[in-house]
């Protein structure tokens, strides 16, 4: 709970004060032109970038695999553009982070090695690392149709 009050004073603040001094260096009606660019520009990206993870995921469950990384992308899509609707350049920068495939892919990769996968059933799993250093999964399934 403390992490989103801090998140919700510091962000403001540091928008309103990035603001300012880029008003004050290329002019109020610029740094509200640019505000708006960004979000054009964000907006046309995420467009883009949403169709074509959106078209992956199809292609993947017609083909019977499970389009994890897939959703993770659509997540981080959803917040980049959310992170570009806030006028400003910090969570602008944010925003684009997420919504370039080379950076928004390095994150999820970077975010799946943290990951622990638990599941619900009584099956029983077991995650290890293999020798070059690989996170191996292994657990027994079984299908129900």
């Amino acid at each position: 709970m403390p992490f989103f009050i801090l998140l919700f004073l510091v962000v403001p603040f540091v928008e309103i004060y990035l603001l300012i001094e880029v008003g004050q260096v290329i002019g109020a009606l610029p740094t509200i032109g640019l505000c708006v660019l960004t979000a054009v520009l964000g907006g046309m990206l995420l467009r883009h970038q949403g169709m074509r993870t959106w078209f992956r995921v199809q292609q993947k469950l017609r083909h019977g695999e499970v389009p994890a990384l897939d959703l993770l992308a659509g997540l981080a899509l959803a917040i980049g553009g959310v992170m570009l609707i806030f006028p400003g350049f910090a969570t602008d920068a944010i925003g684009f982070f997420l919504l370039l495939p080379q950076t928004r892919n390095w994150l999820i990769r970077r975010a799946v090695r943290r990951m622990t996968i638990v599941t619900g059933s009584s099956q029983s799993i077991h995650a290890h690392r293999s020798k070059e250093g690989h996170d191996v999964i292994e657990g027994e399934y079984e299908r129900r149709d």
